[in-house]
């Protein structure tokens, strides 16, 4: 690994030769880790200020609960567009304008009058900053890491956990000094960080193709101009041999002979050609949204694994304290089961980081069965009868549920989806999916749970959609290897075609000559006999 420009200002790309697994990725990683925390650790927070906004509006709980609700779905639903944007002006300048929004939704909510200014200010202008700010910075994070991918991004996603740790409490001290509209204001104070995690994400750029054409075009050139050379002074020397006098091909060479002018032009025109072959290729137009994943059958596969997926990581967060609420356990304890959740989960997206950055391991299969231990943690809530029972749910739950909520975006990355060079437009169009299921899946849930008056049921409900996305996920290694299969005849009748192509591009007086020869020694061959 090799850096081109030792010292470069911090708005220049960083140039490499290979992906570099470290350097200037480390202080991205750090800039995450914080993007993380102000983001969906804020959103995860938020039920801090509940019960205060259903006080100062007069509102029923499930009215409020529709912030985060557009919010989350905003987010999710504009990730295209932050994809659009990032190859249109580049990461760094749209982290930076995901964190004003973000900061500007956040402290215009602190004036609101009305739970409706409240689902603009919050759901609609925070939200896309939401998108705008963390989208970007996982996409140019997996840029910078090839064989630690996994575990960085892993480590780097526990932002959100410790969030929610310091957040909480720190939101509900910080209420009883000052009231929850200054200390929403604070927090909108506090995201406006988002501007200086965004200035640290310099773009990467990788030489090592450009490398490779510069090195293998000046031993090609000298072969076709030698080629071209000897070819043309064959063919002059067989038209002058009945005179016995060799001309050459240089027009210099033979004055006053006009039959060697128009033959002198040849070589020119040849020479051109060579030049214009030679030129080096133009750069192709990078593309704002590359909708072409949409025709990888494995990313199709992928994507429905993450729209199922969705339903089963809202649930227990939401009614995991209802449920136990109902089972009789009291609001400590159950604030314990929900604390025990979150610090099992950052041992789970860690674990899950460094058992995928194992090599070789097909890290498909790994997130296949935690996605399988996954359903299993949702069925087995409705089971649980005590406190004891569901704090070991709990557990389970949060641990499996890290190893699958911090590497299924940067699984896009890998060759058995779709790959580094398209992870930007598949992430874009993967989150997109996923606000589908993020939008319909509390309202569904919030359903179930009123039919039947039980809180099982949204358990249920999620782990029968944990069920299908681990179908689907088992279903992307297969697509992407049939794919493959199926590219292998085409691909045969393309070397045919492009030998048959490379035959009929030979000069013709180069064939000329051949069959010359070959008539020549076949009559060499009937005199001896």
């Amino acid at each position: 690994m090799t850096v081109k420009a030792v010292k470069m200002p911090c708005t220049t790309p960083n140039v490499y030769t290979k992906v570099p697994d470290g350097g200037w990725g480390w202080t991205v990683a750090f800039a995450f880790f914080f993007v993380e925390a102000l983001t969906y650790g804020i959103i995860k927070s938020f039920g801090v200020f509940f019960n205060d906004l259903m006080e100062s509006f007069d509102e029923t709980n499930s009215r409020i609960s529709w912030i985060i609700s557009i919010c989350v779905f905003v987010q999710t639903f504009t990730a295209p567009l932050s994809t659009v944007l990032s190859n249109r002006f580049g990461h760094r300048f749209v982290v930076m304008a995901g964190g004003v929004l973000v900061s500007t939704g956040m402290v215009t909510a602190s004036f609101a009058r009305t739970v409706a200014d409240m689902y603009v200010t919050i759901g609609i202008v925070s939200g896309l900053g939401y998108c705008l700010s963390f989208l970007p910075t996982v996409t140019i994070l997996s840029q910078y890491f090839d064989k630690r991918r996994s575990l960085v991004t892993a480590v780097a996603s526990t932002g959100e956990c410790f969030a929610v740790f310091s957040f909480a409490p720190a939101i509900t001290a910080l209420k009883e000094q000052i009231g929850w509209r200054y200390s929403l204001l604070s927090v909108g104070v506090l995201q406006l960080s988002i501007v200086i995690c965004g200035s640290l994400l310099r773009p990467i750029i990788i030489k090592e193709q450009a490398e490779e054409e510069v090195k293998v075009q000046p031993s090609e050139e000298p072969t076709e101009t030698k080629y071209m050379l000897e070819n043309e002074q064959t063919r002059t020397s067989i038209e002058s041999i009945d005179s016995g006098v060799e001309i050459t091909t240089s027009p210099r060479n033979v004055p006053g002979n006009t039959k060697a002018e128009p033959k002198s032009e040849e070589p020119k025109e040849h020479a051109q050609t060579l030049v214009e072959n030679n030129s080096p290729p133009t750069e192709p137009k990078t593309k704002l949204l590359d909708f072409s994943v949409m025709r990888d059958s494995s990313f199709i596969c992928y994507a429905f694994f993450g729209l199922f997926a969705t339903l089963g990581f809202f649930a227990p967060s939401l009614y995991i304290i209802p449920l136990s609420r109902s089972l009789g356990i009291s609001k400590d304890h159950s604030a314990y089961i929900l604390s025990a959740m979150a610090i099992a989960e950052v041992f789970g997206r860690i674990s899950a980081g460094w058992v995928l950055n194992k090599k070789p391991i097909r890290k498909i299969y790994i997130e296949l069965i935690c996605v399988v231990l996954l359903s299993v943690a949702l069925f087995a809530f409705p089971f649980a009868s005590e406190f004891w029972g569901l704090m070991t749910c709990s557990v389970f739950f949060g641990f499996m549920l890290g190893t699958v909520a911090g590497t299924h975006i940067p699984l896009l990355a890998e060759d058995d989806v779709v790959g580094i060079a398209k992870m930007s437009s598949a992430a874009g169009v993967y989150v997109f999916i996923q606000s589908l299921a993020g939008l319909a899946g509390p309202p569904l849930a919030g359903v179930l749970v009123d039919k039947t008056q039980n809180y099982s049921s949204a358990f249920y409900s999620c782990a029968a959609g944990m069920v299908l996305g681990a179908v689907f996920l088992s279903l992307v290694r297969p697509c992407k290897a049939g794919l493959c299969h199926r590219q292998q005849p085409g691909a045969e009748e393309g070397a045919a075609e492009g030998t048959a192509q490379g035959t009929q591009d030979l000069p013709e007086d180069f064939i000329e000559m051949d069959i010359g020869k070959a008539d020549n020694s076949g009559k060499g061959c009937d005199s001896v006999a």
